[in-house]
């Protein structure tokens, strides 16, 4: 009974830790990222606000119709007289022999309210309308090209927090090899102590050793625990998460020309640069274009005029053709103007400069992950004389022939150099990463980890 008691309870402890860890390669990782980062998720919103602002300017180029409705109160009714007719003719009647009533007609009385419906329809306003849709869609540009760049700091991102825990597990693998091995030589210290074979400070060393890596290990874990918390911080997952992606490198890479190339082609920064251009442009146009007259249509209709005489005699409906000429303006136009062309100037020196520093830092990454591969591939024979060494020293303890703090430096070593090792094959991944990035050459990354899975 107490055997079914203790299976079933690592069946549930095995249960509840698959349940809470989740296996992610770097590919679904990226989707996710994707998928549900907010920063990518707000910028993607902010393309589609702009797209939908662009799409509105369109609508300046077909005529606004209001409704409107006013109500008036006069001082007093509009009336006419006879003789007011009579005087605004200039007419004279010849003299009656009785004279005319004083007739009079009330033209408006003091309540007045009248509603129409009146369209305006722009004809030509000297470029002002194109203008203003050639610096929506500039705009649209901009926010386009800061999704891109969004997404690309997201991807740098997620290859630090992912490989971070790629890295520290391999370091834990490390501090646990170096754990079990000063375990070995302390029991094996113990014996030959027992055997009268060595001095009891030797199994002293070696006591002191195996703590001291049990401490490395449970910080070494720690730190591992951190990184995994990061990053299942950034996939928004509750679970904690196991990455499948391996560290790696690759024997050499493609010509630094080509990233280089690829980088000025394609970076978003320039085109978001190219799209403020664009609006400097646009407003160079549209100022110029308040020099230059306004012309449009325009027509009214009554709908409700009252009962008077007065809106009895007055047209129903009524077109025409109107102008606007500006004569002085008090917008400063001119230098408006002016401040244009210097924005265009200040953007064209600003993707100069760019260009030379987007060039500087592909060399400066392009070399960073060459020198890791160097460094990676010359541990490679540090690592086989650290392996052997350790097997050395430990032989040579068990026949008296070497000290304690010989076998542990040997541990050391060998931790170090794998450690080392590690650590440049990190660098090598996180420098790769940057460099596809800047190129946008991102989905390349799983032909370099195919490439070096077949090197191996």
């Amino acid at each position: 009974m107490l055997k079914i008691t203790r299976l079933s309870a690592l069946l549930t402890t095995f249960m509840s830790l698959s349940v809470c860890a989740k296996s992610v390669d770097f590919d679904s990782a990226w989707k996710n990222v994707l998928n549900n980062h907010n920063g990518i998720a707000a910028e993607r919103m902010n393309v589609q606000r702009q797209e939908s602002l662009a799409s509105g300017t369109s609508d300046l180029n077909l005529p606004s119709v209001t409704l409107s409705a006013n109500y008036t109160y006069l001082d007093d009714d509009v009336t006419v007289s006879a003789s007011q007719l009579l005087d605004s003719t200039g007419a004279s009647l010849p003299p009656l022999p009785i004279p005319l009533p004083n007739l009079t007609s009330t033209l408006t009385e003091r309540d007045i309210f009248t509603s129409s419906i009146r369209a305006i329809w722009p004809i030509f306003t000297g470029g002002r309308i194109s203008a203003a849709e050639n610096a929506a869609e500039g705009k649209t540009d901009e926010a386009r090209s800061k999704l891109k760049m969004k997404q690309q700091a997201s991807y740098e991102d997620l290859a630090k927090y992912y490989f971070s825990v790629v890295l520290a597990n391999e370091v834990v693998k490390t501090y646990s090899e170096v754990e079990q091995g000063l375990a070995k030589h302390r029991d094996n210290a113990i014996k030959l102590q027992q055997q009268g074979q060595i001095a009891k400070v030797e199994r002293l060393q070696a006591d002191a050793s195996y703590d001291k890596a049990r401490v490395d290990l449970r910080k070494a874990q720690q730190d591992s625990d951190i990184a995994k918390a990061a990053l299942a911080s950034m996939l928004q997952s509750k679970e904690t998460i196991t990455p499948e992606t391996e560290l790696f490198t690759n024997p050499s890479l493609p010509q630094l020309s080509a990233f280089i190339d690829n980088t000025l082609n394609t970076y978003p920064g320039l085109d978001l640069l190219d799209a403020k251009e664009r609006q400097a442009s646009s407003l160079i146009k549209a100022e110029k274009g308040r020099y230059y007259p306004e012309v449009y249509l325009y027509g009214n209709y009554n709908l409700y005029e009252g009962d008077s005489l007065s809106a009895e005699i007055a047209p129903d409906w009524m077109v025409g053709i109107g102008v606007n000429v500006p004569l002085i303006d008090n917008k400063g136009r001119s230098d408006k103007v002016v401040a244009a062309h210097n924005a265009i100037q200040q953007v064209q020196y600003l993707k100069k400069q760019a260009q030379q520093d987007l060039a500087l830092l592909v060399e400066k990454t392009y070399r960073e992950a060459l020198q890791a591969i160097d460094e990676y591939e010359g541990l490679a024979s540090s690592l086989e004389l650290a392996s052997e060494n350790v097997l050395l020293r430990e032989k040579a303890f068990k026949q008296g022939l070497s000290t304690s703090l010989d076998v542990v430096d040997a541990e050391l070593y060998l931790a170090s150099i794998k450690t080392q090792r590690s650590l440049a094959s990190f660098n090598y991944v996180i420098s790769l990463v940057k460099l596809l990035a800047l190129s946008d050459q991102t989905d390349t990354f799983v032909q370099y980890q195919l490439q070096a899975r077949e090197g191996k």
